[in-house]
Formats: structure tokens, sequence, C-alpha cells
């Protein structure tokens, strides 16, 4: 099992901004992604960033050049530097840590809210 501490969330202006963590603890895989998902009302849940365990990067096209996904290893933590943030980038975060041994395991964690208002 792998458990998951999300923080960093909270109300900025347009303009604003965050920086999302989030922890990794337990039986942690040696071949992972993680990756941030959020989800605003009435929408679907969707991908915003992922890296892998030497450093790749995904982020979907609304966020490029805007957010940028790092991690420290040695504390098995992702980060998230929300940037120029937009109310449309309101929505609750949640991180995703996707183990690979004999198969995928996936973990989410609990979301925290980022609402981008003035």
């Amino acid at each position: 099992q792998v458990q998951l501490v999300e923080s960093g969330g909270g109300l900025v202006q347009p303009g604003g901004s965050l920086r999302l963590s989030c922890a990794a603890s337990g039986s942690i895989f040696s071949l992972y992604v993680m990756g941030w998902y959020r989800q605003a009302p009435g929408k679907q849940r969707e991908l915003v960033a992922t890296i892998n365990k030497v450093g790749s990067t995904n982020y979907a096209d609304s966020v490029k050049g805007r957010f940028t996904i790092s991690k420290d290893n040695a504390k098995n933590t992702v980060y998230l530097q929300m940037n120029s943030l937009k109310p449309e980038d309101t929505a609750v975060y949640y991180c995703l840590y996707s183990g690979y041994s004999i198969a995928k395991f996936d973990y989410w964690g609990q979301g925290t809210q980022v609402t981008v208002s003035s």
C-alpha cells in the first residue's frame, strides 16, 4: 500500500501562483509515475501533469508553460508549481501514484481544493 498526503491548495487571485505537494509513503515501487489530476464541478477528472522516476514529464495542453511538475526522490514527493493561474484552473486537484510491478497499481490522494477568483 502507498499513502499519499497532499498539501498546498487554497484561494488565489487570477495571475497568482500556488505550489502543491504530494508526499508518498509506504510500499514504494521501484518503477512508478506520479502526477496530478483535477476535477472541476460537473466535469470529468482530467490529467494535469505527470512525472516518472527518471524525470520525464507530460503536461496537459491547457497548463503548458504555466505549470511545472517536479519531484524529490529522496522525499518521495512530487510538486506542482502553478503560475499565471486562471479561473478555469479552479478544481479539486488529486495526486496519483502509479506503481508498476507484475501489474499497475494506482493510489489516489484525498484531493486539495484550488480556487482562482478575484
